[in-house]
């Protein structure tokens, strides 16, 4: 009987240990889990009368907070190591009143530099829906850890149009990617 129940307090020990050892490695895995938020805007040129064709946008240099994020999470984009889209929206900015009935299809590419040689999709829309001044893409899924080690990024943007745009419309990107790092 004493052997029973000393095999019990040691089972007992052995699980406690364990669940502490547990519950310490997950407060350290959330410390190395955050959000970097990036917003910037581009301009999608009016098309004309009769032009509801597919328009590849000039790129847009977007300034990321991450060194700055990073740097608040005690790490740095060396230690970076899963980044991953949570999170895009696209919110008309000008001019008042429009919405994104001229849009079919959005798609939009992220890229390390202007020259878009190594540029992945991001997130796409399709159909976009009617009557909607701002609509949340759809995360493609893409490892993004390269393109979120420097200062900036660019965004290229495809766009069909479902309609002729007649004056030149601005669009305000807003994303969110979830970060995994390692402390410095």
């Amino acid at each position: 009987m004493k052997t029973l129940l000393s095999s019990h307090k040691v089972l007992f020990a052995i699980c406690l240990i364990l669940a502490v050892g547990a519950s310490s490695c997950k407060k350290i895995e959330d410390l190395l889990t955050f959000q970097i938020n990036d917003s910037t805007s581009f301009q999608v040129p009016a098309t004309g009368v009769f032009s509801t064709a597919l328009l590849s946008l000039p790129g847009a240099t977007v300034n990321s907070s991450s060194s700055n994020t990073y740097s608040a999470n005690n790490t740095s984009a060396d230690h970076v190591q899963d980044v991953t889209l949570d999170r895009l929206t696209l919110t008309v900015t000008d001019p008042a009143g429009q919405n994104f009935d001229f849009l079919k299809s959005v798609s939009i590419y992220i890229a390390t530099d202007a020259s878009g040689t190594n540029k992945t999709l991001l997130a796409s829309l399709n159909p976009v829906p009617t009557g909607q001044t701002t609509i949340t893409l759809t995360p493609s899924g893409n490892k993004l850890d390269a393109y979120l080690r420097n200062g900036s990024y660019t965004l290229f943007t495809d766009v069909t149009m479902a309609q002729p745009l007649r004056q030149n419309t601005t669009l305000r990107a807003d994303s969110r990617f979830n970060v995994k790092a390692k402390l410095k």
